[in-house]
């Protein structure tokens, strides 16, 4: 017993040491105390003795820095150097592109609540909010997405005047060069409310103000270019885009077989030292209309004409339209909205090497330029767009389960339209918190590139889960095209998100886990970057500071998982009081067990996990579900903790747990190292991993607060565009539901009065002039209802269109007159 004793008492003091991040000369010094009163017990047995005696040594020889060097670090570092994963160079630019933020605090198993909290609010200036409610609603109102998609050549001029004249093109250039330099906070807001737009014209705007000539130029260009081309960007006078991919040249971006070989060619009437440009590129956004073209190719200098470099690498030039060889113009169609997407071809292009994005000396630079823009847009344009479009079905998805009735009740009355009308409305919230506060850090100056992944990946998945549900919610309304469908084009279209700006697939399994790992985590990084450095006793001096720190960490986060999984994290108390306590408790321990999982697969798989893509996606998704709930706990803490919206937040809160949960019980089922994979269990979880959805009442909860004109319903669709236009019809649905709590009352009379026989039962407007003419209902009440029933009819009813004989009839009509052929036209059924 007195055995048994004194090893849990060793067992519990190191926990607690590890736990509290003692230095290894208090783990000494508390070891030594308890060796002396081993020995002086009564009890005392000289096996515990000697046990207590050991580690005491073993642990006082770790503190003596320069006996620990000799010994253990010199070996430890030679075998890390072996040991290390080979890191290509296009590896090593986009781990060092941006900055690290609050992936850092995660990846650290200490999450600091405060720093976050205290980070800021997502604001948006007086100036920005009027170009908000101004010029944004009025594209919105000149735009319908379903006659840009039929008639897809092109975006009407009346559309495209108000994008030139109100500067839509150069909301990230300064106002300097002619812009609006808003702020990263508004552009979401704007990208996202754009998406009333439908893509043609959302892409239209988005593109300049993404990863393309005006980043570019903004952050690497010469003065002599910025001079030109941004006041350029900014009215509209030039339309840009960005030529990367090529047939074989994807998701591998780097392996460009495009060409620039520097040569001797005209330009202006004069012979320069240049480039021949080959290059064949695909899928490049807005390249049927513009009219500079930024191109992402390998430059070459077989010849030596500038030096003794011969293959210089990626770099970016810029290339006006009408340059001889350059073939532009044509169109690919992309799947739900005909948006601006082609080829380019160029043939023998000559351009001198002025028109290389920052001047000749930014020769071969390329990349690591593209690498450290995209960082920044990734956080904007496709996650604003994904949100936006997530926002808009749940506007619509809501308003018509509330409004559409079989079997005599709402069809948001069933619990299996509930279900899924829940999720939409956590999927919402999740990804404007994420979206938002991310924002933020833009504007803070931090250029979030594990963050950015995070968003790209999460959620243009969530706006599809979103607009699966919405889709099977709306049933036939949402299969049939036309004008009055608001899902099918975006349903359509979001594997599009899905693909562009790094695919999904490559996104999850290579880098949100692959850049983390190495840019997020505290030691990582600095051992790689001293194993790259000659041999000296400074660099052994460091490694052997920054080896035995990440030791220290890792068991600290070993023993704090194992604390917080005995206690379900309870002991971890919350930044504030609030309704969200227990929510922290978790993801501290979520963290903690995160960060202790992280370094033990990189520790035993070393250089195996960067092609165990399978495992690699799951502790990426481990790091995204933390960083995607911490930004749903700010954006809540940020409104002030409203009652009323706290269920939503609880659903998206469990809901992303949950998923947690389900990727960390994954990670070890599948972890090759069978007796780690059960230590890891054992430690993190000690009473088995619990995954637990969202409960049903919750969901319940939730529906029926977005199922009814609430402040839950309006926060969670706060900025989608739902104005009355004739290309909204979204706006006209929102209406009808508003409306519809000012005439239940009079709706429950004329039921009751079908239910006691008062009246026949028949066509909802029949029964209504049943009930006026019973007397149930006077004049003025029937005449509003009836106007109420028929405007949820032509929402129930979806647009049909001419047949083939009435096309005919209507060719034949037109022919000869020199009209235009607008058959067929969709009309209500």
């Amino acid at each position: 017993m007195t055995i048994l004793i004194a090893l849990l008492v060793l067992l519990g003091a190191g926990v607690l040491l590890a736990a509290l991040g003692a230095t290894t000369a208090v783990a000494a010094g508390t070891l030594a105390a308890l060796t002396l009163g081993a020995a002086v017990l009564p009890e005392g047995i000289t096996p515990i003795v000697g046990l207590y005696g050991a580690l005491t040594l073993v642990v006082a020889l770790l503190a003596a820095r320069p006996l620990r060097k000799a010994v253990l670090t010199q070996p430890l570092f030679r075998w890390y150097r072996k040991a290390l994963p080979g890191i290509s160079d296009t590896e090593r630019e986009a781990i060092d592109a941006g900055t690290v933020w609050w992936d850092g605090d995660l990846f650290s198993g200490r999450p600091d609540w405060d720093k976050l909290l205290n980070y800021g609010k997502a604001e948006i200036s007086a100036e920005e909010q009027a170009f908000l409610d101004g010029p944004v609603k009025e594209v919105c109102a000149l735009c319908e997405p379903w006659k840009l998609n039929r008639d897809w050549s092109e975006v009407p001029e009346p559309v495209m005047a108000v994008l030139r004249r109100e500067r839509f093109f150069g909301m990230i250039i300064p106002k300097r060069y002619g812009g609006l330099e808003l702020s990263a906070v508004a552009q979401t807001e704007v990208v996202a409310q754009l998406q009333a737009c439908g893509n043609a014209v959302a892409n239209l705007i988005t593109v300049p103000n993404s990863l393309g000539p005006g980043e570019l130029l903004l952050k690497y260009g010469t003065e002599e270019q910025k001079n030109y081309y941004l006041p350029r960007l900014a009215s509209g006078e030039e339309i840009p885009c960005f030529a990367l991919t090529g047939p074989t040249a994807g998701s591998d971006a780097t392996s460009l077989p495009d060409t620039g070989v520097v040569c001797r060619g005209i330009w202006e009437g004069e012979e320069v030292l240049g480039l021949r440009l080959n290059f064949s590129k695909r899928y490049i956004t807005l390249a049927p209309i513009a009219t500079l073209v930024g191109l992402a190719f390998r430059m070459q200098d077989p010849d030596g004409l500038l030096g003794d470099t011969k293959d210089y690498g990626i770099t970016c030039a810029l290339l006006p339209r009408n340059l001889e060889g350059m073939d532009i113009g044509r169109r690919h169609m992309p799947c739900g909205d005909n948006f601006f997407n082609g080829p380019i071809f160029g043939k023998d292009v000559f351009i001198p090497l002025t028109q290389i994005i920052g001047g000749a000396e930014m020769a071969g630079k390329g990349w690591t330029m593209l690498v450290n823009c995209l960082s920044v847009g990734r956080c904007i344009t496709l996650p604003s767009g994904a949100s936006g479009i997530t926002q808009r079905a749940l506007a619509g998805t809501s308003a018509y389960a509330a409004l559409r009735e079989q079997f005599g009740l709402p069809i948001s009355k069933f619990e299996g339209v509930q279900a899924p009308l829940a999720r939409i409305a956590g999927l919402s919230r999740i990804a404007r918190a994420a979206r938002m506060q991310t924002a933020v850090s833009l504007d803070k100056g931090e250029k979030p590139s594990v963050a950015s992944a995070i968003l790209k990946y999460h959620c243009t998945e969530l706006a599809r889960i979103a607009l699966t549900d919405a889709m099977d919610i709306h049933g036939g309304k949402a299969v049939i095209r036309g004008p009055k469908n608001y899902l099918a084009d975006y349903f359509g279209g979001i594997p599009i998100a899905i693909t562009v700006e790094g695919a999904n697939i490559m996104t999850r399994n290579l880098m949100i886990f692959g850049q983390g790992a190495t840019r997020s985590h505290p030691y990582v990084l600095k051992e790689m970057q001293l194993a790259g450095q000659k041999d000296s006793a400074k660099t052994l001096d460091a490694f052997d500071k920054v080896f035995f720190d990440h030791v220290g960490f890792t068991l600290s986060n070993a023993a704090r998982s194992l604390l917080m999984g005995l206690t379900g994290g309870r002991l971890q108390g919350a930044p504030n009081e609030g309704p969200l306590g227990e929510y922290y408790g978790k993801l501290n321990r979520l963290s903690a067990n995160f960060a202790l999982t992280a370094d033990v697969a990189m520790l035993t798989l070393q250089g195996r996990l960067k092609f165990m893509e399978m495992l690699s996606a799951r502790l990426g998704d481990l790091l995204s579900n933390l960083y995607l709930a911490s930004m749903v706990i700010k954006d809540y803490e940020d409104a002030g903790c409203p009652e009323e919206e706290l269920p939503s937040v609880q659903w998206s809160l469990d809901y992303l747990i949950d998923r947690y949960l389900t990727a960390f019980d994954e990670v070890l089922a599948n972890f090759p190292v069978r007796p780690i994979a059960m230590g890891l269990r054992l430690i993190t979880h000690p009473w088995g991993v619990n995954t637990r959805a969202p409960s049903d009442r919750l969901s319940r909860r939730v529906a029926k607060l977005v199922a009814t004109p609430t402040a839950t319903r309006e926060s969670l669709i706060q900025g989608a565009v739902l104005d009355v236009t004739p290309g909204n019809p979204l706006g006209f649905v929102n209406a009808v539901f508003l409306e519809a709590p000012k005439y239940s009352e009079t709706k429950r009379r004329v039921m009751r009065a079908a239910k006691h026989g008062e009246i026949p039962r028949g066509m909802p407007l029949d029964m209504v002039t049943s009930a006026a003419e019973a007397g149930i209902l006077s004049a003025e009440e029937a005449t509003a209802l009836r106007g109420h029933l028929e405007r949820v009819m032509e929402i129930v009813h979806v647009d049909h269109f001419a047949s083939l004989e009435e096309i005919t009839a209507s060719r034949e009509l037109t022919a000869g007159t020199g009209g235009r052929d607008d058959a067929p036209l969709a009309e209500a059924s």
